[in-house]
């Protein structure tokens, strides 16, 4: 059941790193449009993938948080 778990916990990881890393592009290349042409559709469009990519890596911190607590509760 613990290795069950703590490999679940690394993929979930794995996941928020992912988000993470996506969330942070979409946000540079949101500054970048900006700033060299200012147009206001290109920006929503990657300010929309960057609030889907942080609320995803919520959503996996959040899974492997409990992940956490499950390992804690079963190990005691």
């Amino acid at each position: 059941m613990n290795v069950i778990l703590i490999i679940a916990l690394v993929i979930l990881m794995a996941l928020v790193m992912f988000s993470l890393v996506r969330g942070v592009v979409a946000f540079l290349k949101t500054t970048k449009i900006d700033l060299e042409s200012g147009e206001g559709e290109t920006v929503k469009e990657m300010q929309l993938m960057q609030n889907k990519a942080m609320f995803a890596r919520i959503k996996y911190q959040a899974l492997a948080v409990a992940v956490v607590a499950i390992l804690l509760a079963v190990s005691q």
